[in-house]
């Protein structure tokens, strides 16, 4: 699993990076980054969570293989 971001739909809020700070940080602008996009199963609860939390919908966890 990987995770996706589209960065346009960002809205700064930073709900993601407040749950996962391991996957995900907010750039100079404000505006979400990925700072790792792979997902070990250990992680998976977690990175889902903050995916969860954007109230935009501006991040996505994909099979890797796509």
């Amino acid at each position: 699993m990987r995770i996706e971001a589209t960065r346009h739909l960002c809205q700064s809020y930073g709900n993601c990076v407040a749950i996962d700070p391991d996957h995900l940080d907010l750039d100079d602008e404000g505006l979400v980054i990925v700072t790792r996009d792979t997902v070990e199963d250990g992680e998976l609860a977690t990175v889902q969570a903050g995916i969860r939390s954007c109230p935009v919908n501006a991040l996505l966890l994909v099979d890797a293989h796509d």
